[in-house]
């Protein structure tokens, strides 16, 4: 019989001028990059290429809220196909949570890169040429957004991102997402 997949997941946040996030972590033409060459790359409507232009997103806001999540898998060395085990339902509740920040307090969320879950079960509508089922659900990653998420983890949380190999998970998985919003930093707290 085999064992159930345990893991830890601590949240660390940090908040700081979205100007000044902007300036120090935002390289939105090497990111972009990354993004064309990544399968899901115009596949969902969570990824680019986006019908907007994505500094609007950040219009009407001061304030970047980012939250870093460091999932760690116990006990260590689980297979490497165990990540979406552990990562699925942290992805689920950090987005909850950005979503009901976002609606309170306005503002924009952005999720954590990597799949959509917004129609579980069902295949994204984006390449058939058909409109979001989940619009008001549905957010891109600040990675999608030209975010340096590693730089962003190891600068302000201290968490260098780790990489499975040998079909093996790291010591640990890294997620960030955030939420800008118009607000003092202290008026919205994770």
């Amino acid at each position: 019989m085999e064992t159930p997949l345990r893991y830890r997941a601590e949240d660390f946040t940090a908040t700081l001028p979205l100007s000044d996030y902007l300036a120090r972590f935002r390289d939105a033409g090497r990111i972009a990059g990354y993004c064309r060459s990544c399968p899901r790359y115009g596949a969902t409507w969570a990824c680019p290429p986006f019908g907007f232009d994505v500094e609007s997103l950040f219009e009407g806001c001061t304030t970047a809220l980012i939250v870093a999540t460091r999932i760690t898998p116990i006990p260590a060395g689980a297979p490497l196909a165990a990540a979406r085990e552990m990562i699925r339902p942290e992805r689920l509740r950090l987005e909850e949570r950005l979503l009901d920040l976002e609606g309170r307090f306005g503002g924009r969320a952005f999720t954590c890169v990597g799949e959509c879950f917004a129609c579980p079960g069902e295949p994204c509508t984006r390449p058939e040429g058909l409109p979001c089922r989940h619009p008001e659900r549905v957010r891109p990653s600040l990675e999608a957004c030209g975010f340096d998420l590693e730089r962003t983890a190891s600068e302000l949380f201290g968490i260098e991102m780790l990489w499975g190999r040998d079909g093996r998970l790291p010591e640990y998985l890294t997620l960030v997402c955030g939420l800008f919003h118009g607000h003092a930093a202290d008026d919205v707290r994770w």
